[in-house]
This record gives structure tokens, sequence and C-alpha cells, in this order.
């Protein structure tokens, strides 16, 4: 267990503590690597739990050659955050690269959050690319300010660059004895010429201090005192609260509105309509009537009085039962083929032991901790906003085009986030915000129910998969077809799109690492009726549960052992070359050519996993089992193993997961080993109970009454995480322990109970 005092005592060790380098700072003078974090306030008043403190004023820094780092003449590092904290780390481990490379003591770091900007590059907090897209600048940055503080050291000392060396927040110069701090060489180095690249001399890997090593969070403490700020916290005097009743089918519009009974409950000070958006959604507001009062309590209350008349919507033919079967049906016939090798039909025309099987994943909602909510102050033609928002910039420009202002007249300062998963990759509850507070001509927060947040969701999409394969005589695949058919979140940005791009389709489907020299991958149509979004592994859970599952039936089919069967597929260790793969996979951003798929990484963790879980030597049957899945994602390769065992209720239970992972070089192991712990319980939470539904387009699920999470009863016993060495590229590890837990779980279940499932959740079959 974490105890507080033990957080303290951890940061008393690591030197003076932060509150002690930051005394007098708003008076001290700072060499800025980068630019004013803060805008100047657009209004007197600014709110109060908003992440960060006034960054020191860039006219006090005449050399800015770096948007991410500044160093104070107090010794203070600042260090720009510019991606979302929301329990990813990314506060902690993208300054520590910084700080790494700067040899800056990590007591005088100070983690200033951005506000949305594109100077900042891609601010996007999704896609597990925090560290792969910005672990080579982030060092470059840190390099430019370490070198610069060399040089005027070296300046001052008449002496050689190169005869000065760097440890923690000083420049030394071993030869004569003299040392200076960061702090007072910071003017001094303001004056020099910005290092060109091709001068900066990275660290070695050997001489990394932070980089590679465990660390706690930067905001822990904060976190367990109750002192840190989320979106919820955010207040300003004299603004209203708002609850918005949106349409419950999604498109619909406000035909008319009695108020009356609303308007007469205590605090409830105005009712307004937002708009229903204009198709495609996009980051759009959905629409309804909000009821503004002087607190949230009476604006929830007031919402259940509203009476309104909704115009209808052709999603309300939208049934969850009725969806299912036309998904299906759409699996089992032949779609557009996205990859092809060898001759997939010759292959089956010649025969073998055929395999086929169908698999289904409803949709899903985020349900993270702290539902949406945003601050939003809307003043002559300006707009501010404090939200926990993933993408600031896109939330930027949602706003200024629902109020009608230049983009740059729009600032989103960005607070902590309780959770997110990819929901608050959507701004609408911040559209509704500043929409509200430009009609009221107040400050207006916005605050969602829980209700509010699982029935008006950017939903994770529902899959139909079809699998087929043939078995020669030794077991193996002579053939391999999978079908894949799901409303694509592409449908949210294009009204009607019914097909997945390449950037789907790549997440754990058209790249089948398996040796089978025939193999075709098909994409079926599916209409959406509901907003499609991102979501924590996106595709790449119903692709991993139906192909990693199918994989386990072919291996008791063949009579093999699962993890054998896996490594026989895999084939010879190889990259798999780029033109076996469609022309428009994306490969998660990353270059093939730094990050291909390579069978030998698979290999590793499905032996490290299997090693480490005890594979072989655990008794399995009579209501006990044992699964394997592997799965790529996200340029990270990952290996579950997961034991269970059945009640005398015929209900599953979670003894132990091992997650073995190759995410290349990792920055924060500790902040690895959380991911893939909150993985193990998420995916229980899936697998267990994840399950979206509507009747005549209205969500059935409103609370975690009807769509549960897993409790501490119900989650894994044991969870083990184990990180195979590497010196590969970093690889993302906020989503990659995901996919692969329904199918290990599942496959675990064949072999307690000899029964398959194809389905999820396994509440559905009464197992949980």
């Amino acid at each position: 267990m974490i105890r507080v005092e033990n957080i303290l005592k951890i940061e008393e060790e690591a030197g003076n503590t932060r509150r002690d380098f930051l005394k007098g700072i708003l008076g001290a003078g700072a060499f800025v690597l980068g630019v004013s974090l803060m805008p100047e306030q657009l209004f007197a008043e600014s709110p109060t739990g908003a992440a960060g403190d006034p960054f020191p004023p860039s006219e006090k820094a005449p050399l800015q050659p770096s948007v991410y780092l500044a160093v104070g003449t107090d010794g203070t590092v600042y260090i720009i955050a510019h991606r979302s904290e929301m329990g990813n780390g990314v506060r902690t481990s993208l300054p520590r690269i910084v700080a790494d490379e700067l040899d800056a003591a990590w007591a005088s770091v100070r983690v200033v959050q951005a506000i949305g900007s594109e100077k900042y590059g891609d601010q996007d907090t999704d896609g597990s690319h925090s560290v792969v897209s910005f672990f080579v600048p982030l060092r470059e940055a840190g390099a430019t300010a370490r070198l610069m503080l060399v040089r005027a050291a070296a300046q001052q000392w008449g002496v050689p660059a190169t005869e000065c060396s760097t440890e923690l927040n000083h420049v030394i110069h071993k030869a004569s004895g003299k040392k200076l701090g960061y702090g007072e060489l910071a003017t001094a180095a303001s004056k020099l010429d910005v290092p060109k690249k091709e001068e900066l001399k990275l660290k070695p890997r050997g001489e990394w201090r932070y980089i590679g090593k465990p660390a706690a969070g930067y905001d822990l403490k904060d976190f367990c005192t109750g002192k840190a700020h989320y979106g919820q916290d955010t207040r300003m005097d004299g603004m209203l609260y708002a609850s918005v009743l949106h349409p419950s089918v999604l498109g619909s519009t406000v035909k008319s509105v009695d108020d009356s009974a609303t308007l007469a409950i205590a605090g409830v000070k105005q009712t307004a309509t937002i708009d229903t958006f204009k198709p495609p959604v996009l980051f759009q507001a959905l629409g309804g009537v909000a009821v503004l009062a002087d607190n949230t309590w009476a604006a929830f209350q007031g919402k259940k009085k509203l009476k309104i008349e909704w115009e209808t919507s052709p999603h309300g033919v939208f049934s969850s039962d009725t969806y299912k079967k036309e998904l299906q049906e759409t699996a089992r016939k032949p779609g557009k083929v996205v990859r092809e090798l060898g001759d997939v039909d010759a292959a089956f025309a010649k025969g073998g032991k055929i395999v086929e099987a169908e698999y289904y994943a409803p949709l899903l909602a985020h349900a993270s901790m702290e539902p949406p909510a945003a601050l939003a102050v809307y003043k002559d033609g300006k707009v501010e906003v404090w939200a926990p928002t993933q993408s600031p910039v896109g939330a930027r420009d949602a706003i200024a085009a629902a109020v009608g202002a230049k983009k740059e007249d729009v600032t989103v300062n960005v607070t902590l986030l309780g959770g997110a998963f990819g929901r608050k990759s959507f701004p609408d509850f911040a559209v509704e915000a500043a929409v509200l507070s430009k009609k009221t001509g107040k400050p207006v927060k916005v605050v969602w129910s829980r209700e509010d947040d699982i029935k008006f969701d950017s939903y994770h999409s529902v899959s139909a998969m079809y699998m087929k394969a043939a078995l020669g005589a030794d077991g193996k695949p002579t053939a391999w077809l999978q079908r894949t058919v799901f409303p694509p979140i592409g449908s949210t940005f294009k009204a009607g799109e019914m097909y997945s791009d390449g950037d789907e389709l790549g997440l754990g489907f058209s790249d089948l690492p398996f040796a089978i020299p025939n193999q075709r991958s098909e994409n079926g149509p599916a209409m959406a009726h509901v907003r499609i979004g991102w979501f924590r592994s996106v595709a790449n859970i119903y692709h991993a549960f139906a192909i990693q599952s199918f994989e386990d039936e072919l291996a008791h089919a063949a009579g093999k052992d699962p993890v054998e069967y896996a490594l026989q597929l895999l084939g010879p260790d190889r990259i798999i070359p780029k033109s076996e793969l469609p022309k428009d996979y994306s490969n998660y951003g990353g270059s093939y050519e730094q990050y291909p798929i390579d069978t030998a990484r698979f290999k590793r963790v499905v032996e490290t996993a299997a090693q480490k879980s005890g594979w072989g030597k655990i008794k399995s049957g009579n209501g006990a089992g044992i699964g394997i899945a592997l799965h790529r994602s996200f340029l990270t390769y990952v290996a579950t193993v997961v034991q269970m065992h059945m009640d005398d209720a015929g209900r599953v239970h979670v003894d132990r997961v091992d997650s073995a992972l190759d995410a290349g070089t990792v920055v924060n192991p500790a902040m690895v080993v959380n991911q893939f712990e909150g993985a193990a319980v998420m995916g229980t939470s899936i697998a267990f109970y994840g399950s979206i539904t509507a009747t005549n387009g209205v969500v059935d699920q409103s609370n975690f009454d009807d769509y549960p999470m897993a409790r501490m009863n119900t989650a894994p016993r044991e969870v083990h995480v184990h990180i195979v060495p590497s010196d590969a590229p970093p690889g993302g590890v906020g989503e990659p322990g995901l996919p692969a837990f329904a199918p290990a779980l599942c496959n675990a279940i064949f072999v307690a109970t000899g029964k398959r499932i194809r389905e999820l959740p396994l509440s559905k079959a009464g197992l949980a």
C-alpha cells in the first residue's frame, strides 16, 4: 500500500522540496528555453483549481530556443508539460526525459502545464505516443540548455567548453575545481547563440540518470492529499452551473420547451437552448436545453423538470438486438479486401480440417472516474476555458467555431483529468460551456452527471467478426480468412461513412503477424447510430479478442499446446516486409523502418509470460484454467497469461495475471507497471460486464447499477508485469496492456469448462 507519509519521506530524501525552490520565484528572472506558458489573464478574475502557476514572463528571458524548458536565476528548472495528465504519467515521464539530458536535480524541477497551442507540437494525448513522439525532441531540448549553460560557464572561466561537465544543476570544471549553479549561469547563457542540432551531444544510455529508472508521479502527493485540481474542481466568482438535457436519440432537435416547473426551483436562474450539431458530429456539442443555476443541485433538479418535445431522428431505428444480427450477417458475406497474401480460395479448396467461428463485442462506454466538466468565460469576443481535455488545440478550434471567435482569441487551459480513455479527446462539454457563457454573459461551468456521461458518450465501437481457417496435417493453418465489421470512428467525422480506414484496420487486424502462406483480411460496412469515438486501445480490443481466441481454438483443434502453437504460427524470426502489409497501413504513426513488425520480439514476450506464469506447471480443468494471448499495439509487443477458477455458483474469478511486454526503451518502469496493472482491472470490467445497448435509438444504460465496473471482489487477485529489456526505440505503454486480456481470460475459461466464449461480456452468459 502507498502511504502519504512514505511519499513525503521520498520527497525529503530527494533534497530540498519544490516549495523551497519556489520561494520568491515570482520576483526572480528566468532564462527561458521556450515561450511564456500562461497567457496574460483575459479577465480580472481567474478560477481556483486551475492547473499550474503563472509562468515567468517571457520578457525576462530574451533568448527562447525551445518551447519545453526554462531555467530560473534561482536554479528552478521549469519543464513544460504539453500533454494531458490522466493517470498516464506524462507529467512525470516527459519532464524526466528533459531533466536527464539537462542534468537537472529532480527536486528543482517545476512542471508547468501548457495551454493549447501548435507551438508545442502535437498535443493530442491519445494513441500512446507521448514518449514515442517526443523522446528525441525532449532530449534535444535538455541537451540544448545543458550546452548553453556549459558554454556560459566556460566563457566566464576562460576555459574550453570541452573541459567542463555537468552534475545536478551545476557546471563543473574538474581541473580547477570551479563550480557554478545553473541559476548563476542563466542570464549569461541567455545571451549565447542557440546551438545547432548537429552540435548537440546526447547522453549515452549508460549515463542516463532518470530514463529507465522507476519514479513516483510528480503529482502523487497532491493526488493522495486532495490538493490535485481536476476539471470538476474549477470555480470562479459569479459563475453559473449548467446541466444540459441532451437529446436521447443522436441528432434529435428541440421542437418545443416548457421550462416553467424548472424555473420555479430555488437556485435556477434560466434555461438556454444549445443547437444540435449539423452532421457530421465532429467535435460539436450534441445539443439540448441547459439549465443554469447557482449550484449543481439546482441545475440537476431543474433539468428533471424540463418538458421537451423533440423532433425525430433517423437514428431512432437503432435497437441493439436487430443491429447485432445485421452486423453478423454482414460479417458472413465477402467484404472489401484490405490485405491478401497467397491464394486463400485455392488453399481452402484443397481441403484440410476447416475451423470457423464468429465473435461479437458490444459498444462500450468510457465511464472515467471524473465525468466531463468545463468552465468557460466569454467576454468581448474572447474566450478562456479550463477543461480536462486530451486535445487542447482541438478544443480551442471547436470552441472558436461554436462561438464565432478567432482561434487566437480562445485560450484552453488544461486541468488534470480524472481518467479519460479517449472520451476527453472530444471537447463537446467545453464547447457547451463556451456557448452558454456567450449566451448568458457570465462565467459558466458545465457539469455532466454520471448518467449524462454514460448515456451521451462517444462510444467504443461494436464489432462482429468472422474467422475461418484450414489446418494441414501438421495442424498449422494453410489458409486464414478474417472479416471485421464495425461502425468506424470515421462516421463521426464524415456523415454516412460505413467502412473503416487503414488506421483503424491497422489496429490489430490488417497486421496479422503469423507465417501463414495464404491469408485474407476483409472489412464489411456498418452504419453508425451513436457517436463513435476513441477508446483505450480502440479497435485492438475486438480484433485481439477474435484473433487470439480463434488462434487458441486452432491450437486445441490441432491438439497442440497454445504457447507452442503461438510460437509456431509466428514462424521463423523475421521482420515482416512492409510490402506484405496494406499500402495504407499506418503502423501507429511510427516509421516502419524504425518500428517494423518483428516476430522475434513477439516470441520473447510469449516465452517470458509463459515462464513467469508457470505455464505447463499449472493444473487445469475441473473449473480451473489458464490461457494466453499475444498482441502488438502502439508499437509494443505484449503477451498476457490469465489464471482463473469457477466458484460454486459458476462465476469466474481471476486469480493471477502475468503480462510480459517489450516496449523498447522504457522511460519510467514504475509508470509502465501502473498502466498494465490498471489494464488488467479495466480488462476485467470490459470482459465481465462491458456492454452498452440501445432501444429505439435510446441508450439503455445510465449508471454503475446497469453498467458495472470490476470491484475489489472481482478484480484480479494478483497482477505481475514483466518488462522485457530492450534497446529499441520507445513504444507506447498506456494502451497495449488491454487487448490481450479478454482473449487470454476466455481461453482460460475454455480450459476450465470446455465452453468457448465468442461473445462479450461474460455476464451475458451468466459467468460474471
